[in-house]
């Protein structure tokens, strides 16, 4: 009953990935700021866009998985893994391969590790999630089978005797 469901492979790459973020951070920031004047207007609003949304959904994210994965909660831990699905990985994914980024070996090198933090926190998310909700599942339907027995419903049990016997107007009986 007190079995711990909580993922210490997705609870490391966390732990590695909130000190990775702002080495990530700085290091984009820095290669956005000197090749910034060689882009066009319209990649520089979205990169500077991409590195604000960036950041917020990263640390939200990081959030969601600390609280998910320590506590065992699964709307958090679901939160992190759409965020990290669904947000993240397109936007890293974006800035590792879109080559009119004028895109310099340092970024593909900090793009490359994050995205390898993150599609590993996507497996690792998904498994821990579906081990979760299995466990409250059964816990749920273990718990609704002790209420069953401990109040029972009149009938429910027993299908033969009077109980089954519905007069019928208009018959004699045989």
């Amino acid at each position: 009953d007190n079995e711990i469901i909580s993922s210490l492979p997705l609870q490391m790459s966390l732990y590695f990935n909130v000190y990775y973020f702002p080495f990530w951070w700085l290091s984009t920031v820095v290669t956005l700021y000197l090749k910034y004047p060689d882009l066009s207007d319209y990649y520089k609003f979205i990169l500077v866009t991409i590195m604000i949304l960036a950041s917020l959904i990263e640390v939200i994210r990081l959030y969601l998985g600390y609280m998910g994965n320590l506590q065992e909660k699964v709307p958090e831990l679901a939160g992190f893994w759409l965020l990290s699905l669904l947000l993240q990985l397109p936007i890293i994914l974006f800035l590792l391969f879109n080559e009119g980024l004028k895109i310099q070996p340092l970024e593909r090198a900090v793009h490359i590790v994050f995205a390898f933090f993150l599609a590993f926190q996507v497996i690792t998310a998904f498994v821990t999630l579906k081990r979760m909700v299995n466990k409250l599942a059964t816990h749920f339907h273990l718990k609704e089978f002790h209420r069953l027995e401990e109040q029972p419903v009149p009938g429910f049990y027993s299908l033969g005797g009077e109980e089954r016997a519905v007069p019928m107007a208009g018959r004699a009986p045989t």
